[in-house]
């Protein structure tokens, strides 16, 4: 799974938000990354409560599972005692679920990049060996 890259809250939500200040940014990123982006629960719940004035927004998110634009990771509980410990790492920094399982799962999968706009806390984190990760887009 190492060339796959996983997505985070910011561009799902910009994507279906024409508003959105990266939704000309994210919408270019994406027709150049492979489907399906893998993203985990945090995120979906995350993206869907920033789209709840927004219905159709949000159905459109919810249909991008269905058609294969997305996938969901799964995390069980041993996932979320890693979560817990990365998320205690990062205490300093206020690390949120949603980016701690997205860096548990990066480690797990062995995935390098992840779609974000969230550089601030992306940027601190580091992987085994003291990796960083790609992040996109990277222009912003």
């Amino acid at each position: 799974m190492t060339d796959c890259v996983l997505l985070d809250t910011g561009p799902m939500v910009a994507i279906f938000s024409k508003d959105d200040a990266y939704h000309e940014r994210c919408v270019s990123a994406l027709a150049s990354l492979p489907a399906p982006l893998p993203t985990c629960w945090p995120v979906v719940v995350e993206a869907a409560w920033l789209l709840r004035t927004r219905p159709a927004s949000l159905h459109q998110m919810i249909d991008g599972f269905k058609k294969g634009l997305f996938a969901l990771l799964s995390l069980d509980a041993d996932d979320l005692v890693a979560v817990a410990e990365i998320m205690r790492r990062y205490q300093d920094a206020g690390l949120q679920l949603a980016d701690a399982a997205l860096v548990h799962l990066a480690e797990r999968e062995g995935v390098r990049t992840v779609f974000t706009t969230d550089r601030r806390d992306f940027s601190i984190v580091r992987l085994k060996h003291k990796r960083r990760l790609t992040l996109i887009p990277d222009n912003q």
